[in-house]
């Protein structure tokens, strides 16, 4: 028995050792297939720091309760109990062997009494959770949907199987040593130490090097596996992810949220005064991702909960990050033969390999080389265009990922490509690309429309709002109030603009505008893909507001668009923009808590907020909006299920404000379903973009008689100048005319 044991688990090391050593070597070298990606390696302290917190923390995991807490366990038990496998070795030789210094100490018996013991029940609810929430159950509604599921189990009785080995191997060598009575070091495994109690001591040897087999074999044979695939992302990623945290985007451990990153061509940012005649626009080949984003691929865990979380998924649209990942991964590690070997397309389509070099390519990957990136199921393209067109950028798939994939930096760099080389995009966006370019507004209004809601203003209020270097000195001014394209041309939007000018000048603040000075921000052409327009309206914006602001105090900019307010903040200072600004829910919960604004009128009715993903995800911005509504008199609030980290998107962003939705349900309704489902008074919300997608969904639902007529969709600025402007006074009753005397 021994010496069977001995060999078969020699032989099953040795297999898997090597199997899965070649399989390192070869994802190295596909993740060497990116482009070059400088700025990951900044800061490293602080990214081996932020690769500490996010895996013993397990900071994005814990999210999710139970799930997050068995995963703790797993993950640390996969590492932590390594040792358990040194020790199974030696008792192949020696059937009581024990780690030298280690071996018999308690502490350390203990701890791996109770991490090997929760390993096991961790695992065992993953595997419960999972079978739960099949695919052939939930459909959609399951992350799993998609997911290679028998990887996946794989895996998880891998794990399960381990741990039994570790506990069976505790319990044999208690009966072996003699354990007689309870003892501390068998903290959990004492019932199995007594169920062997009494068998021989050949029985029990013999039982050491069976069990120790069958972990060592159960490990190698998992590490075999992974070696016949390097593509197996969720056995793969308890390996990469430490390096995928550690080169993640930001260096402070922030997600890939907020700012994109500058259009790069091998790895260098593109001028786009004068661009290099070799530059490459977007992506348009797996090798043009950046080598973190094969690695990201690589990294991918298919836990599905970016796709549980994804608006265009949740609506029945063919997006799902998660599959999205997948298809690239499978394309790269396909591909990857011919790339190794020299082979790749120029821009015009011409092979660069010569046919030596290709000689000994895979017919499978030479197939796998000429499908286009993108392009329909017709095509043979490995990402639809469907796919590709139904993002919003919304940012929840980069807040849930576990392993810090930069799901949005890969999808506009691929749009990137379809919009500036290929000029291929959903035909309606044109509309608003050529308005930007023309008139600098993606409505196409003239510019010296973007002043008609300060003759409104006036009329109604008879207040006026300055123009700044025309009607108020720079050095005046407290705050420059960013506008917006839908702020100053959208009727519903404008509404928002007005009670914000309004709730300003009632707090005594100095604050202008640009007026006809003010052109869109661009958020919506960058993000559709159209980065040399964006950085056109950047650079015109910034060169504006700096000299606007030169001679004021402090560049301080208010903007009510969140999108706006985001493209000022994170992405100027990409063009050489460097302002201090703040969203307008910012500025008045500041003047509240000052007691410049007193909000002492009631607003009855129940209220429920829908985060702005643009304010909340990619800014961190949740709580003033909310606090502004509980300083409001009569307002009783509720959360929506889906709120603040896990709000649900209303459809706008990612320029599919201008895009129609054709497949699936329209993303605003199923958020406004959502919000129904509470029976409020009033929906509110703090971005213009979701004002119009909610109102158009509300209206919808009031002529289908599914929403009360008095249901309305506001801004929490209107709500707030509801409760602090003051009530008009009724008029005296006339007083009675005195009765005659003597009557």
């Amino acid at each position: 028995m021994q010496l069977a044991a001995i060999v078969i688990s020699l032989v099953t090391t040795v297999i898997g050792i090597a199997l899965a050593t070649r399989a390192g070597m070869f994802i190295y070298q596909v993740v060497k297939t990116g482009q070059a990606d400088g700025g990951r390696t900044g800061q490293p302290w602080r990214r081996v720091r932020t690769v500490g917190v996010e895996f013993l923390g397990h900071t994005r995991m814990n999210r999710w309760g139970v799930v997050g807490v068995a995963h703790w366990f797993v993950a640390v038990g996969f590492f932590s109990l390594v040792l358990t496998l040194v020790t199974a070795f030696g008792q192949l030789f020696d059937a009581e062997f024990v780690l030298p210094v280690l071996g018999g100490w308690l502490p350390y018996e203990v701890f791996t009494e109770l991490v090997g013991t929760f390993t096991t029940l961790g695992i065992l609810a993953l595997i419960v959770i999972r079978l739960l929430s099949l695919p052939s159950r939930a459909g959609r509604k399951s992350r799993f949907a998609g997911s290679i599921a028998w990887q996946a189990f794989y895996v998880e009785y891998t794990i399960l199987g381990i741990g039994i080995c570790i506990m069976l191997l505790r319990g044999v060598e208690g009966a072996l040593s003699g354990v007689g009575s309870y003892e501390a070091r068998y903290l959990i495994s004492y019932p199995l130490v007594a169920a062997f109690h009494g068998l021989s001591h050949a029985v029990l040897v013999n039982l050491i090097y069976i069990f120790a087999m069958l972990k060592i074999c159960i490990s190698f044979a998992w590490a075999t596996t992974i070696g016949i695939n390097p593509s197996m992302g969720v056995a793969w990623h308890r390996f990469l992810a430490f390096f995928n945290i550690y080169f993640k985007r930001e260096e402070d451990g922030s997600v890939a949220l907020g700012a994109l990153r500058p259009m790069t061509s091998g790895g260098a940012p593109i001028d786009f005064e004068d661009p290099a005649e070799d530059a490459v626009f977007g992506v348009s080949q797996v090798e043009h991702f950046s080598w973190k984003g094969i690695l990201d691929f690589s990294t991918c865990t298919e836990c599905g909960r970016c796709q549980s979380q994804c608006p265009a998924w949740n609506t029945g649209k063919p997006l799902s990050p998660k599959l999205l990942i997948m298809s690239l991964r499978e394309h790269a590690f396909a591909k990857a033969p011919y790339l190794l070997a020299g082979g790749g397309k120029s821009m015009e389509g011409e092979e660069q390999g010569s046919a030596e070099q290709l000689a000994g390519v895979p017919a499978a990957a030479l197939a796998e080389a000429e499908r286009p990136l993108i392009g329909t199921a017709e095509e043979g393209g490995v990402i639809d265009p469907d796919v590709l067109w139904s993002c919003t950028t919304c940012g929840a798939c980069v807040e849930q990922c576990p392993v810090d994939i930069e799901h949005i930096d890969h999808i506009v760099d691929m749009r990137r490509y379809q919009v500036m080389i290929e000029s291929s995009f959903p035909t309606e966006a044109g509309t608003m690309l050529k308005n930007l370019e023309n008139k600098g507004n993606p409505w196409g209004m003239a510019t010296k429309a973007r002043l008609d809601w300060v003759k409104e203003l006036k009329k109604e209020t008879g207040i006026e709002v300055p123009v700044i270097g025309q009607d108020i000195d720079p050095a005046e001014v407290e705050y420059l109030y960013w506008v917006g394209c839908a702020g100053a041309l959208e009727d519903r939007a404008k509404k928002t603009t007005k009670a914000f000018a309004e709730l300003l000048h009632t707090a005594g603040v100095q604050f202008a505008i640009l007026g006809k000075e003010e052109s869109c921000t661009g958020d919506s052409a960058r993000r559709l893909g159209n980065e040399f327009l964006f950085q056109m309206l950047g650079a015109q914006n910034v060169e504006t507001l700096n000299a606007a602001l030169e001679d004021a105090p402090k560049k301080r900019i208010v903007a009510t668009c969140p999108h706006c307010f985001n493209t000022i903040a994170n992405e100027y200072p990409q063009l050489g923009g460097h302002f201090e600004v703040i969203h307008h829910t910012q500025l008045l919960q500041h003047l509240i808590d000052e007691g410049k604004l007193v909000p002492v009128n009631p607003v009855e009715g129940l209220i429920t907020y829908h985060d702005p993903c643009y304010l909340g995800r990619h800014n961190k911005v949740y709580s003033p909006p909310r606090e502004i509504m509980d300083k409001v008199p009569g307002l009783r609030q509720q959360e929506m299920h889906r709120h603040k980290e896990r709000g649900f998107c209303c459809g706008a962003g990612g320029a599919r404000m201008w895009m129609e939705e054709r497949i699936g349900k329209r993303i605003n309704t199923e958020r406004v379903d959502e919000a129904l489902s509470l029976n409020p008074d009033i929906v509110s919300t703090a971005c213009p973009f979701c004002l119009v997608m909610l109102s158009d969904s509300v209206n919808g639902k009031k002529n289908e008689g599914a929403a009360k007529e008095h249901l309305k969709v506001v801004d929490v600025a209107q709500l707030l100048l509801d409760s602090v402007k003051a009530l008009p006074q009724a008029p005296e009753a006339p007083a009675e005319p005195a009765e005659p005397a003597g009557v």
